[in-house]
């Protein structure tokens, strides 16, 4: 059994959730760290890292003293999947020869030109980068808010 080709890190994990508690909350103020780090399960040292980071390329906004904390600097709307896992992740691209922004040839790779893996790769790519570039934070806030509806609708079952 193989690795992975590629796994999301912690810090992206974590964003992702900030950014969809932000998203929730958007239009009602800034959010205190203590709040999202205590609903979001992320750890407050980290959450503050992850959020100055955040800040300093445009997604959040802060302000400080009563009534402070962290906002959405854009409608959730208008913030992609692609454009935050980029920012954090850097190219979508499973492979260095197969990204669009930061193409480098494998090492171990005769002729990029004839290349299948890199052929295959630069679908897989494209693939991704077609599902999270139209895919925004509300959109996913409103597939999670159904899927929890319709967990509360369904009647418990217990099987004997």
């Amino acid at each position: 059994m193989g690795r992975p080709v590629r796994n999301l890190s912690k810090r992206t994990q974590y964003s992702l959730r900030a950014l969809y508690a932000l998203a929730r909350h958007y239009g009602r103020g800034p959010m205190l760290i203590e709040q999202l780090s205590r609903d979001e399960a992320i750890p407050k040292k980290f959450l503050e890292q992850i959020l100055l980071g955040m800040k300093s390329t445009g997604i959040v906004a802060s302000r400080k003293g009563k009534g402070g904390g962290y906002s959405l600097a854009h409608s959730p709307d208008s913030v992609t999947m692609g454009s935050v896992i980029r920012m954090i992740e850097g190219p979508l691209a499973p492979l260095p020869c197969a990204s669009e922004t930061r193409f480098r040839k494998c090492d171990e790779c005769p002729d990029v030109d004839t290349c299948g893996t890199q052929m295959v790769m630069r679908d897989v790519r494209n693939a991704m980068a077609e599902i999270l570039d139209r895919t925004t934070l509300a959109m996913v806030c409103a597939r999670v808010d159904a899927a929890r509806e319709k967990k509360e609708e369904s009647p418990l079952m217990y099987h004997i």
